[in-house]
């Protein structure tokens, strides 16, 4: 056996038989037995209520997968926060730095352990799967020991679990922030629109613009027809009975219906003080307090929807398989192991053999 070997060279020891061995005792006697703990779960919503009807009619009014909510469950699955969380109690250092396990597989076995170190020893073991259709996420544990591989599982489970009601919550506290401050925003706006139409009011002592000018002139209209009977009359005693002592009373009268009748039609359309120029200024006061109300009922109406949504349960995590106890060791898997160093060591001696018959055909 030993002549044989000579014969193949020294490249074919180096190559195939050495890390053959050591494969040989790697798996077969030093590897530590790898149990695998899975569970699955999937991010849940309530789905948004429909805002036409014919949405109503299509929409199921069901749950709806948390694409979003899903994607923070992954990101921190595979962040440092999630080796700190699931450490504590050192969870996952007396799981995987126990003296029984292989020097070469445990956890600051060769080098001094660090958060660092625990961190890229922490996503060699801990494995996150999501399949994008059914948006279900797969939880892969590896540990050296059953019940540690579980544990582990469990509670990556309980904190994706607190981080996704953490957001929910923070979620539905900011919708109703928002809310209230856009109702308290609305009711300055109205409170402050209709101070100032009530100011205006006083200061000009109108209450409404259009009301008093058509009561104004109704007014007109009653002095009109009373100056037009005076004057029908005035004429006709000036012509008929020129001596009557009723002329001079009727010419004072048409004199002063006159008179009146341009004072009340000043009034109306005029200076500055009539009602055409304040009208002007009263109807943007009252438009903006008309504006304010609608903005104001609107935010009521996001205030009691905001409350309405907050009520509901916005993402919670489901778990569709629970972490489960593995029943046995399926890592490594040892005649794998061994066979592969093998071929792999085979491919090697060969290439490094042709390679090396070329260079002496080269040299020669």
């Amino acid at each position: 056996m030993l002549v044989r070997l000579r014969r193949l060279g020294p490249i074919f020891l180096i190559a195939v038989v050495i890390p053959t061995l050591g494969a040989f005792l790697y798996f077969g006697l030093f590897a530590s037995d790898v149990y695998v703990s899975e569970s699955r779960f999937v991010v849940r919503s309530p789905s948004k209520a429909a805002v036409t009807s014919l949405g109503q009619v299509l929409s199921s009014g069901g749950l709806t997968g948390a694409s979003e909510e899903s994607n923070a469950v992954i990101e921190y699955l595979e962040s440092r926060s999630a080796v700190a969380d699931a450490n504590r109690a050192n969870l996952l250092s007396r799981a995987w730095s126990d003296a029984r396990i292989f020097v070469l597989d445990r956890f600051g076995g060769l080098r001094e352990p660090n958060r660092e170190r625990l961190y890229r020893y922490y996503l060699d073991k801990v494995t996150v799967e999501d399949e994008p259709t059914t948006q279900v996420v797969h939880l892969t544990v590896r540990a050296f020991a059953a019940p540690d591989a579980q544990a582990i599982n469990e509670r990556l489970l309980e904190r994706s679990e607190a981080l996704v009601n953490r957001l929910s919550d923070r979620a539905r506290g900011d919708a109703l922030a928002l809310a209230n401050r856009e109702v308290d925003e609305a009711q300055q706006r109205a409170r402050n629109a209709a101070i100032a139409l009530a100011d205006y009011r006083n200061r000009s002592r109108i209450i409404d613009p259009e009301k008093q000018a058509a009561a104004r002139l109704q007014m007109v209209s009653k002095l009109q027809d009373e100056l037009i009977a005076a004057q029908t009359q005035l004429k006709q005693m000036e012509t008929y009975t020129p001596q009557a002592t009723q002329i001079p009373y009727l010419r004072t009268q048409v004199a002063s219906l006159q008179r009146e009748i341009a004072a009340q039609t000043a009034s109306i359309a005029g200076g500055s003080g009539s009602l055409s120029s304040t009208a002007a200024r009263y109807q943007v006061l009252l438009l903006d307090s008309e504006l304010a109300g609608k903005q104001l009922a609107a935010a009521l109406i996001g205030l009691q929807d905001a409350r309405a949504e907050a009520r509901r349960k916005r993402a919670y995590v489901e778990r569709i398989a629970e972490p489960s106890l593995p029943d046995y060791a399926v890592e490594p898997k040892r005649l794998r192991g061994i066979v592969a160093t093998l071929l792999l060591g085979l491919l090697t001696w060969g290439i490094l053999s042709v390679l090396l018959v070329g260079v002496r055909e080269h040299r020669d």
